[in-house]
């Protein structure tokens, strides 16, 4: 008895241990990536001369949405001002028609929900990551609450 106690007891200190471990590396994404957002913004307020309701902030994503073996046709596309309000555009490309869809920014955050390859345009956006971003490529994740992620 005391033996089964004594392994539950450290099966419980390695799994917080381990949890501990995510937990820390999470933070310190969370960390740089708010640094990152900062020196942008820094930089920006910085120049007096540039339009803060400009858009400058921009990313595509291709893709094969629609797994046709036609190429990576479809798209999404981000566009950002300083403030963080833009539009994503994404453009679902088939054999026989095409979808196109807007969603606003506001803030930095969708209004609406988006797909993973909108997601990985709008944070390579404002990144200052763009153009061309693939779903590889490595960003951190901006913690979009799931009432507004889709």
């Amino acid at each position: 008895m005391l033996v089964a106690v004594a392994v539950v007891g450290l099966v419980a200190g390695v799994a917080g241990v381990s949890v501990g471990v995510v937990a820390y590396r999470r933070a310190n994404q969370v960390v740089d990536e708010c640094a990152a957002v900062l020196r942008r913004q820094l930089q920006l307020a910085g120049t007096t001369s540039v339009d803060p309701k400009a858009l400058r902030d921009l990313a595509i994503v291709h893709y094969d949405a629609l797994k046709e073996m036609s190429g990576h046709r479809s798209f999404s596309l981000a566009l950002i001002n300083a403030g963080g309000d833009g539009v994503i555009i994404s453009s679902i490309i088939g054999r026989t028609e095409t979808r196109t869809y807007a969603k606003p920014v506001r803030d930095g955050h969708p209004v609406d929900g988006l797909s993973p390859e909108e997601n990985q345009a709008l944070r390579a956006a404002r990144l200052g990551k763009g153009p061309i971003v693939t779903m590889d490529d490595p960003l951190p994740d901006f913690g979009i609450s799931p009432s507004k992620a889709g």
